[in-house]
């Protein structure tokens, strides 16, 4: 399966997406969190980040879904043209998109064109 990485500058707020995205993909679809620095501060740690690929990467690559600012900039850091790449989401409802196709099977190509699809999630 493709893995997703939810990189934020909360520990918490990455933690919460997280659960929400297991929440509706079902417990098995392949997510982790790297929220905030090594001394648990707000900011992005390109440590955590290269943990939380590994804890996900099955092979078959990895979406990684930055909040904003900096974490975009770390995100991209660690791009690999067809095995890691960046998506240009809102990040709670990429989250979400991203872990139902990846938990569902689909490849890299498609758990990314389902994160980019929720950018027209409307709610009215």
């Amino acid at each position: 399966m493709v893995g997703v990485v939810l990189v934020s500058h909360s520990a918490g707020l990455a933690a919460e997406a997280m659960a929400l995205a297991l929440g509706i993909a079902g417990p098995d679809a392949p997510v982790a969190a790297a929220g905030g620095t090594s001394d648990n501060g707000l900011g992005t740690s390109i440590d955590r980040v290269e943990a939380a690929v590994r804890s996900v990467d099955q092979g078959h690559g990895v979406v990684l879904i930055p909040d904003l600012g900096s974490s975009v900039l770390t995100a991209r850091l660690l791009e690999e043209e067809e095995r890691i790449v960046v998506a240009d989401v809102p990040f709670v409802e990429g989250a979400i998109a991203a872990a139902v196709a990846a938990g569902a099977g689909s490849s890299l190509a498609e758990v990314l064109e389902a994160a980019e699809e929720s950018r027209a999630f409307r709610k009215l």
